[in-house]
Order: C-alpha cells, then structure tokens, then sequence
C-alpha cells in the first residue's frame, strides 16, 4: 500500500509540472502567437502578420546578407536562428523611415543578433521572402528604442546621403515598371540643366578629394590628380560619359550629354582605352587603372566603384525613357550594343551594384549633386533596394 501510495503522488506530480508548462507557453488570451521565419517564409502573400526572429544581417540583394558595414538604415534579415547563414531560411524586412531611427542596422548595428517582433505585410521584398509596409517593431526582453529617435548611445551616421524621404513620396510602396515609372517622374521634375562647361566646375566639387581639398578622385584608376590638370592631354582628367554618349547619340549637348550623374573624372588615356563599350567581367589589364580589365567589347572596372557604376548606369536608364526629346535608354544583358541607346551587361550590373553598395563618398556625390547643381537625385544610391525591384 506504502509503494502504491508513492506512485500515486509521483504520478500526480508528474501531471501537475506538464499541466504548468502548458500554461507557460500559452499566449495571452486573445492573442495570435507570434509567427516564426520558417512560417512566415511559408505564408507570403496571406496578408498582415506578426514574425518574431533574430536579426541576421542587412539584404542588399535577393541573395546577398551582410552583417557588418551596413550601407544604410532601409532593411534587415530576420532568421529563427541568431547565426543562421542561409538566406532561404531568412525573411528580409521593409524598414519605413519612422523607423530607420531606431532599428535600422547601420545606425544600430547592435541589433544585430537580437530578436524582433515585426508586424507588417508578408509579401516579397528584394523578390525574397519578406515583410513590407512594416508598422511596428519590438525589441523582445529589451527596451524598445522610439521610433523616431536613435538609442542615445549611438552616435548618429556620418558620410553624407542625408534626405528627407518624402522626395520619394510617390514612389513608396512600389515595385517593378509602376516603381520604375514614378522613380522616373520623380528625378526628371525639377531638374536644372548644366553647360558641358559648366561640368567641369561641378565635377571639382562632386569628385573632391576628402583628404585633399585641390584635387579630385578619378574613377576608373582611383588615382588622387590635381583640379587644375583637367584637359585631354596624356596624364591629364576629362570627363567620362559612364553612359557612353554615342549609346544613343547624345553627344554632349544639355541633357543626357551633361548630367553629371554619370559624368566622372577619369584619367585621359584609360577613358580612352574604355571608349564606348559596354561593361562584363574580364578581358586584359588596363594600363594606369589597377584592378580594370578590357576586351574588345567591354570594360570592368576595380572593384571599389564596380557599383557606383552600375547605379550610374541604372540612374540614366530610369531617367531617361524617350519622352522628353531624347533617345530611351535602357539596360540589356549585351555588350554589342553599337550606337543603339543600349548598354549591358545588365546582369553584370546588377552582381556589382550587390557586391559594391553605396559609400560615403557616393553618397556626398549624390548630396551635393542634389543640393548645388541639378537638384536631383540618384535613387539607387539612396535605396539600394530598388534596384532588385525594378530588374529583379
């Protein structure tokens, strides 16, 4: 009987413990318990929903995560796993610019490997598994930084590419051709044409050296050359037409010909050897630009400005559609694109604008291109992000 008893009590206890733990993992009544990554991955496109995971990264492209030298505050990786790799295992979210503030990772690079709940949208972003329009983030077992305002012992970001988003109003939300056709409308309106004169004077300021107020940086060699040795002589800086400017004949004339957007310093005799040929990978070293390689029909240049080049060429593609008196241009995946207004290789392109996002000194370009000469913007520069919406 003593035995029996024993087993009665442990039996009842046994029950008692399992029927606690069932309660400790039940959400509050009236609450939908939090989605995983692995569900919300599953669910995309079922509308509004609550994920909760770690954060693994910063997306820039649909199958590209890093995880440090964050390029800006617009997105995060979340995983179910805090050292989780796989970016299929990951969902990327859409962080809105009340938010940037307080969790966008390269203001706050100290999330990184702390766990969110994120409501919002489960609908593709980056063409990846995602969360867009995102209305509410939660630190879990923190304290919550505002919205509107970076933890205080974060020193704010530095480099340049200050804005105010509502430049983009329109074109918040969208995706695909509807982005492409807003984005478009948005950096045509408003725009102050240059003299190809006077594109000398902007690219001195543009292209300044930061270490070195008289001199400016050239693109393709990296070399730091004097202000004052501009001209077409051997050794000496002219302006390079990133959009080669008989890809549609555009010649020099105000417009496509003159907007400094893609207009750089180069050295003379390497923008020479790159003439009017498309960009790829491979091909021969370049003579005086380290790191640049050229065949017959293609130029690739080092790999610190492999993306400002792609978003050169991507800005030119949406800002100019053939509906303002010049040629359409638009980006294919050849290099043999003669004077067609045409250039590739746009997958190409697109592999650089991922493996080189935008720095400081690109972003200060784009500022001061903004600020003090045409009054537009480069949008890849300020949401590297659109460019997988848009070409995918």
């Amino acid at each position: 009987m003593r035995q029996r008893r024993w087993t009665l009590l442990g039996l009842f206890t046994a029950v008692a413990a399992t029927a606690t733990t069932v309660v400790a993992l039940q959400a509050p009544a009236g609450a939908a318990a939090p989605l995983t990554v692995a569900q919300a991955v599953s669910q995309q496109g079922s509308g509004p929903g609550v994920v909760r995971g770690f954060v693994v990264g910063q997306p820039t492209a649909t199958n590209t995560v890093v995880r440090s030298n964050f390029p800006n505050d617009y997105a995060l990786a979340l995983a179910d796993s805090a050292t989780e790799t796989s970016t299929s295992r990951m969902i990327y979210v859409q962080i809105p610019s009340a938010h940037r503030a307080g969790f966008g990772l390269r203001t706050n690079p100290a999330l990184l490997g702390k766990q969110l709940e994120v409501t919002g949208t489960l609908a593709a972003y980056f063409s990846h598994a995602g969360i867009t329009s995102s209305r509410s983030f939660t630190l879990v077992g923190g304290t919550t930084p505002s919205p509107t305002q970076p933890p205080t012992s974060t020193p704010p970001p530095t480099g340049g590419g200050a804005y105010d988003d509502t430049y983009y109003r329109a074109a918040l939300g969208k995706t695909g051709p509807a982005l492409k056709s807003s984005l478009h409308t948005i950096i045509k309106t408003g725009v102050k044409a240059l003299s190809y004169d006077t594109v000398w004077t902007a690219l001195k300021q543009t292209d300044q050296d930061p270490n070195n107020p008289s001199n400016v940086i050239l693109l393709y060699s990296g070399r730091s050359q004097a202000k004052s040795t501009n001209g077409g002589g051997a050794d000496q800086w002219n302006r390079e037409h990133v959009w080669a400017k008989s890809h549609g004949d555009f010649g020099t004339a105000t417009g496509p010909g003159t907007d400094v957007h893609h207009l750089r310093p180069t050295d003379v005799t390497v923008n020479s050897t790159r003439g009017n040929k498309d960009f790829d990978n491979g091909g021969s070293a370049v003579s005086e630009c380290s790191g640049c390689y050229t065949d017959s029909d293609s130029f690739e240049p080092r790999d610190a400005v492999k993306g400002d080049v792609a978003r050169m060429i991507l800005y030119m593609a949406v800002r100019y559609e053939g509906n303002d008196g010049w040629p359409d241009l638009e980006v294919n995946d050849n290099t043999s694109n003669g004077s067609n207004p045409y250039i590739g290789k746009i997958s190409v392109l697109r592999q650089w604008h991922a493996q080189d996002p935008p720095d400081a000194f690109e972003k200060r370009r784009n500022q001061l291109i903004h600020d003090n000469w045409q009054h537009n913007r480069n949008p890849f520069i300020d949401h590297p992000e659109w460019v997988a919406s848009i070409w995918g």
